[in-house]
């Protein structure tokens, strides 16, 4: 039987400050960008997260994860906080998203082929 490695637990209850739950809903394909606010008072983990979100643009929970080579749950709880303080936020839908009617005529359309 393998041990638990309860380093890594020590480590992920240090970055999250304790936390054990994020304090909104997000998924792990919830996209995050980062917005112009101070990083006086943010924690290391927490301005690596806002790095990785500045040079990449939109990423996902998931992708900072593995950018970040830490456990989804962990950057969670990292992102709502950030969230909470203005540091991310969700990007705002694309204008140009076709009508709902354009949709389901593509979509008869496509019916029709097959």
């Amino acid at each position: 039987m393998k041990r638990r490695r309860d380093r890594d637990l020590v480590r992920a209850y240090v970055i999250t400050g304790g936390r054990t739950r994020p304090s909104r809903e997000m998924g792990l394909v919830t996209l995050l960008v980062a917005r112009d606010a101070p990083l006086q008072g943010l924690a290391p983990e927490q301005r690596r997260v806002l790095g990785v979100c500045s040079r990449h643009g939109a990423l996902s929970v998931a992708e900072i994860a593995a950018h970040l080579d830490l456990p989804p749950s962990v950057v969670t709880i990292l992102a709502a906080g950030l969230m909470d303080s203005g540091h991310l936020a969700v990007p705002a839908p694309e204008s140009d998203v076709p009508e709902i009617d354009v949709l389901k005529e593509v979509l008869r359309g496509l019916r029709e082929l097959v």
